[in-house]
């Protein structure tokens, strides 16, 4: 990329605790795992790294505590060329955190204690929505005022900046989240039922859910094109130009964590360049599977010659 497009994320910050455990745990139930392991993550931060990893410009817009962990967690982004000057020290808070239980297969259950997080507001959100940027990157790790301020103020400055949310985890009333408008709205199986009030399943239900977003279903929804993520299986979408499946990439997969992090971070790249919208989401899906071979979240995130090397696919993927 001659020119690397320009990625703000507006999102969480947290510091992931992990543990590789034999199955699962169910309710009541405990199982013995590894060492914890301590690494930087959180929704945006992990979608802010997946974008610069893939060439872009990426600004972080969000708030850590005056701890350890926030000192941390903002090295880790100024490491990856991300610049963190809208990135706000909340000396009451601690920093978000993120403990996370990975099984053999890569499946994974995640709590986030949210802190500092908490505290995104007004000046985080009059920080991400300035210019300039080619894509404005939200996810649902902070409030939702600051959510919904910022898909406003992103619709009154329409045509220079694209709208990406990542509607995960997906709020009480995520359907009213919607109305104020969004370019791209990206969600797993689980959100796109949230939001649809019914059961979404595999790439036929998502294909489907995927068409009823787009289509003001249910009728607060105000979305130009609509991801849904189907872990292995792929990704649908829908939107103006059409729609469909994109198949997932078969890969050996030891880690999902970050995966669908690096699918929106990804995305927003392909956007930003000029992708079309069903090579974007293939794109992305490329870049998601990668991220699924190696452990951890942010150190698993790829650069370019990894996608080609695992998937075939080049990156970025060619404009319009």
């Amino acid at each position: 990329m001659s020119v690397p497009p320009r990625i703000t994320v507006l999102g969480s910050m947290n510091m992931d605790i992990s543990v590789t455990v034999p199955r699962l745990p169910g309710p009541g139930a405990t199982v013995l795992g590894s060492a914890a392991r301590f690494a930087p993550g959180g929704k945006g931060g992990n979608q802010a790294v997946a974008a610069a990893r893939l060439g872009a410009q990426v600004r972080m817009a969000g708030c850590v505590g005056n701890d350890d962990f926030g000192g941390r967690l903002i090295g880790a982004l100024q490491a990856e060329s991300v610049d963190t000057s809208a990135v706000r020290t909340v000396a009451e808070a601690a920093s978000g955190l993120a403990l996370i239980t990975v099984d053999p297969d890569g499946e994974n259950i995640i709590t986030v204690a949210p802190g500092a997080n908490q505290s995104v507001a007004g000046s985080e959100v009059a920080a991400a929505c300035a210019p300039p940027a080619d894509v404005l990157v939200l996810s649902a790790e902070i409030p939702v005022a600051a959510i919904t301020a910022a898909l406003a103020l992103a619709r009154a400055r329409a045509g220079s900046t694209v709208s990406l949310l990542n509607l995960a985890p997906a709020p009480p009333g995520a359907a009213s989240l919607l109305a104020e408008g969004v370019d791209w709205l990206v969600v797993n199986e689980s959100e796109a039922a949230a939001v649809l009030g019914r059961p979404v399943r595999g790439l036929a239900d998502a294909r489907a859910a995927a068409a009823d977003l787009v289509s003001g279903r249910p009728p607060a929804c105000d979305v130009g094109h609509a991801v849904v993520t189907a872990g292995a299986e792929g990704a649908a979408c829908a939107g103006p130009d059409g729609g469909g499946v994109v198949a997932g990439f078969p890969v050996r997969a030891v880690d999902s964590v970050g995966a669908g992090d690096t699918f929106v971070g990804a995305l927003a790249v392909a956007l930003a360049v000029g992708a079309p919208a069903r090579a974007a989401v293939r794109a992305a899906c490329a870049a998601a599977a990668v991220a699924t071979t190696r452990p951890g979240t942010q150190e698993a995130m790829p650069r370019p010659a990894d996608v080609l090397n695992l998937t075939g696919v080049s990156w970025p993927p060619p404009a319009r």
